[in-house]
């Protein structure tokens, strides 16, 4: 037998999540969720009752070969597999992600495919990694033909809300939203960090992370799932909120004008699906691996994700005090100021 070969290093992980509001009127419990979740026929679905609902797909792979996204316009082929999975919580909120992890370098020439499928979700270049070219390029979105980690999360997404099990009725509007993502090393000795989070266009947000290096894939895509169904759930609970017209009381001596009654009524039937399927859900590093979870310390901190998720839920509560409240009397015999 010849010398034992020591696989390259990991240099550069990269994915994007999809998270919207399963279209089902009553969320599915554990029974139907692990049959939602049923990808694949050899692996189970991993489901969780604490501290939330939860349920995990198997992954599925895609084989890949193509160039890798480069902000350089540099052409740097690939080949490997990129894993996809599903996660759903509270029976009420699904994500599909996708995956992918580079080394810092790889042969000139296309190995064969056994040897890829022993390293699954790893994906690698021809060559030298243009590691910072390739993180800008998957970011921005890279170009027509390159790998494209969002086609294959997006596939996934779209395959599952044609499941036989949900009825297309959700219980309140919403849109769904995409998170892309990439990851490199840390200094040595430094801590995982957020170096920049982005609100896109197009329900699209993006985050560069830092983490130690040889943090699993898996681990990673975990703490990105995390962000993005609490992405989500701000995204949603401030939409509810902008759709809703300042309550104003009709003026003094003068006729209610037609519909103000209904409006009290109108309002509460906007928010009370936000109470019933999305406050409790609020559950920051609930899952997220114990060395990773320091990254929410700098997400809270800056954009502050829990304080403006607390100031939305105490606006929610307000506005339904607000129209909790009888009208005053208007018309022939109301007192003037």
């Amino acid at each position: 037998m010849g010398p034992a070969t020591t696989a390259p290093r990991v240099v550069l992980a990269c994915g994007e999540v999809r998270t919207s509001l399963l279209p089902v009127l009553q969320a599915l419990d554990s029974r139907a969720a692990a049959q939602f979740l049923a990808l694949r026929a050899d692996e189970r679905v991993l489901l969780s009752e604490r501290p939330n609902p939860y349920g995990r797909s198997p992954d599925t792979l895609t084989g890949v070969d193509c160039p890798l996204p480069s902000a350089d316009g540099a052409r740097v082929r690939a080949v490997g597999t990129v894993p996809a999975r599903a996660v759903l919580t509270e029976g009420r909120l699904l994500q599909a992600s996708a995956y992918f992890r580079v080394p810092a370098g790889g042969p000139g020439h296309r190995r064969p495919w056994g040897q890829y499928l022993v390293r699954p979700g790893v994906v690698e270049p021809f060559g030298k990694l243009p590691r910072e070219a390739v993180a800008e390029g998957v970011l921005s979105g890279g170009r027509h033909g390159d790998l494209d980690v969002g086609l294959i999360a997006d596939g996934l997404h779209t395959r599952l809300l044609r499941h036989p099990l949900l009825d297309h009725r959700p219980p309140l509007r919403s849109r769904p939203t995409r998170l892309r993502w990439v990851a490199l090393p840390a200094d040595p000795g430094a801590g995982p960090s957020v170096e920049r989070f982005t609100l896109a266009e197009d329900e699209l947000r993006t985050v560069r992370l830092r983490v130690p290096e040889g943090t699993p894939g898996d681990r990673i895509a975990g703490l990105c799932d995390d962000l993005a169904l609490h992405d989500w759930l701000l995204t949603t609970v401030v939409r509810i909120l902008d759709g809703i017209r300042p309550l104003r009381a009709p003026p003094a001596r003068r006729p209610q004008r037609p519909g103000a009654a209904e409006e009290h009524p109108a309002v509460v039937r906007v928010l009370r699906p936000a109470v019933d399927h999305l406050l409790h859900l609020w559950m920051p590093r609930a899952r997220v691996a114990q060395d990773l979870a320091p990254l929410w310390d700098a997400l809270e901190e800056r954009p502050g994700f829990s304080r403006q998720w607390h100031n939305l839920v105490q606006r929610v509560r307000d506005q339904l005090t607000l129209h909790a409240i009888p009208s005053p009397p208007t018309g022939r015999g109301a007192m003037g100021p």
